[in-house]
């Protein structure tokens, strides 16, 4: 089939590169406009961008499909599907009626659990046992189209947002392929009224982390977190002047103790476990402001760390 591709950020490439090398034709590559990334605002193209220009893949950046020059240029395609995987724009109803079989949206959860921006993130921070992908057939209300085919996937007590997002990438890119190969034969569910969630955009704010919490939920939000925007905390000792402490990595310790939450229970050359309001955590990887990610036995060889806030 003649395809127009729709994404933008590395979760997308996955399947930009299954399908350029499957069967099917890519004729257009559709992405967000170039943006300022980075400390110093350098204007970059997005990874759904690299890669089609490496692989000579037409490129469009549209900052809106609402114009009609976008989507006369987007009908003369021809095509006979649209696949939109975390493109970042909510097509018109013009657009997703223009190819032949539609346009078909290819979702990190099963929905309509996590409907919105960072369902990854939040089924980890939910301490969600599953989640997968759903090939759905997008209309006009986000994230509630029928659903042509969903893959499960088990979530891992040391998953990370992006262990997670790299196993779904997989997922979707295979998921895609099947359920191109076997359109004709997929029927669309309409998607469950019980069990809606949404999973709201990510917000720096919500990375503070509050001691006072379990350790089961602190390390949900570690993991989730990482790699963006990365759990952090204050440091407190003679050395730090309370600088942010973030922290990448740490490991659930069932036990009683009789600290305050964010008080050192056990400081040792490899070793640093912290309070929580029930249970307590082993720190394994971390990060002070201005300095590089280190093992935790490596920054107590460093540092003297006394609470943490």
């Amino acid at each position: 089939m003649k395809i127009i591709f729709a994404g933008t950020p590395d979760f997308s490439v996955e399947t930009l590169d299954a399908l350029n090398k499957s069967m099917h034709e890519i004729v257009a590559v559709y992405c967000q406009p170039d943006r300022p990334k980075g400390r110093g605002k350098v204007v970059s193209a997005c990874p759904v961008k690299i890669y089609a220009q490496e692989h000579s893949l037409p490129v469009f950046q549209p900052q809106s499909f609402r114009d009609s020059e976008t989507q006369t240029e987007f009908a003369e395609h021809n095509a006979n599907v649209m696949v939109v995987v975390a493109y970042g724009q909510i097509l018109p109803k013009a657009a997703l009626e223009t190819p032949k079989f539609g346009c078909l949206n290819i979702h990190a959860s099963l929905l309509p659990r996590w409907r919105g921006a960072a369902p990854i993130q939040r089924a980890i921070l939910a301490g969600d046992s599953e989640t997968g992908v759903a090939i759905m057939q997008m209309n006009e209300v986000l994230d509630t189209g029928d659903v042509l085919l969903e893959k499960k996937c088990a979530i891992l007590p040391t998953d990370t947002a992006k262990s997670l997002h790299d196993k779904l990438a997989t997922i979707g890119a295979q998921s895609i392929l099947e359920a191109l190969n076997n359109l004709g034969d997929l029927t669309p569910m309409p998607q469950e009224s019980d069990g809606i969630t949404y999973a709201q955009k990510l917000n720096k704010q919500e990375a503070w982390i509050d001691w006072s919490q379990s350790a089961v939920e602190i390390n949900r939000m570690i993991r989730a977190f990482n790699p963006y925007p990365i759990a952090q905390c204050q440091a407190q000792g003679l050395q730090f002047e309370d600088k942010t402490l973030r922290i990448l990595e740490a490991d659930v310790v069932d036990s009683n103790h009789n600290k305050q939450p964010g008080e050192i229970i056990n400081l040792e050359k490899g070793l640093c476990e912290v309070a929580t309001g029930q249970g307590s955590l082993l720190l394994k990887k971390v990060q002070l402001s201005g300095k590089k990610v280190a093992l935790i036995k490596d920054f107590n060889n460093a540092y003297s760390l006394q609470k943490l806030s």
